[in-house]
């Protein structure tokens, strides 16, 4: 008589096989579902009021609530962003420039407070001053022919908003009378005050230096040209830059499937200056994310790439 298997009994090798298969393919799943915390369903999003962060976290932000996640964003000036994320009041924040932003950034990431992605989200940036070519054309094509034209610049240089990162470099290159820049002002504005200083000085012609960088709708919308000679004030290579994603500690272990979507942001600067254009007029960033990425299937396709929806069902 032929008796059932027991707990003694070795369970034959090829029933043993299959039950090693059905348990290998629902890890996945289970796996997913046992490390997720339930704070993940909400993914809090530090933002920036620059329309390149504005486009990547809108993008960011309709994949997550097409996977069944929440998200509130948050906008701040980066310090206070940093801050966030080292209090665990923030999640994430998808616009670490570097070199740019690294004086502000470094001191957390040092403390262990905050974790950076290891592979940049953006890698075809740059960041530095630029003029318009009329004025590049007339000779003003490196840092050092700035103060040769301190007069029709009315001893100006036009940054970004009070504290951010490359407003300290241009501060320290007028201190420093580094290029002859001694007695000029820095002019802080924001992004839209840039835009806006180009929209009026340009159809006059008039002679203007301004901190610039792409991917930003400025290079199309504009003919602009960046300095070189800057003895790598900026970064290396006349300014040369990287973007990267910041998280808060173990956030990859409590949100492993937050954390793949993140690592699979990657961007181009044509991609994000293609989405900048219509937020820079005023659409709506999460409509213009939601448009470009239905025009954009395989792109999605790739960010989706490992990830689930929040209940560890196949995402679309």
């Amino acid at each position: 008589m032929n008796h059932p298997a027991t707990l003694e009994q070795p369970i034959p090798t090829p029933l043993r096989q299959l039950l090693l298969l059905g348990v290998l393919c629902a890890l996945p799943v289970a796996s997913l579902q046992a490390a997720e915390a339930d704070s993940c369903k909400t993914v809090r999003m530090g933002l920036v009021s620059w329309t390149d962060v504005t486009a990547t976290s809108s993008v960011a932000k309709v994949l997550l609530e097409d996977l069944g996640y929440s998200v509130k964003q948050t906008t701040a000036t980066q310090q206070l962003i940093m801050a966030g994320i080292r209090d665990k009041r923030l999640d994430l924040y998808l616009g670490y420039w570097q070199p740019l932003m690294t004086p502000v950034v470094q001191p957390y990431i040092d403390a262990g407070t905050i974790v950076q992605l290891p592979k940049p989200s953006l890698e075809d940036a740059r960041t530095t001053l630029a003029v318009p070519t009329y004025l590049y054309d007339k000779g003003l094509k490196t840092f050092a022919d700035i103060a040769k034209f301190r007069d029709s610049l009315g001893g100006k240089i036009y940054g970004l908003e009070p504290g951010v990162g490359s407003n300290q470099i241009i501060k320290q290159m007028i201190d420093d009378d580094k290029f002859g820049l001694k007695g000029f002002t820095l002019i802080e504005s924001s992004e839209s005050g840039i835009v806006a200083t180009l929209k009026r000085e340009v159809p006059k012609h008039k002679d203007v230096v301004l901190f610039g960088w792409t991917p930003h709708p400025m290079n199309v919308n504009f003919d602009i040209s960046f300095l070189s000679g800057s003895d790598d004030v900026f970064a290396p290579d006349d300014g040369k830059a990287t973007v990267s994603t910041l998280t808060s500690p173990n956030y990859r272990q409590q949100c492993p499937n937050v954390h793949q979507l993140l690592e699979n942001l990657t961007f181009t600067a044509a991609e994000e200056s293609e989405m900048m254009i219509p937020i820079m007029a005023r659409e709506a960033p999460d409509r213009v994310a939601r448009q470009w990425l239905d025009k954009h299937p395989q792109r999605r396709a790739d960010w989706l790439q490992g990830v689930t929806r929040i209940d560890g069902s196949a995402a679309r």
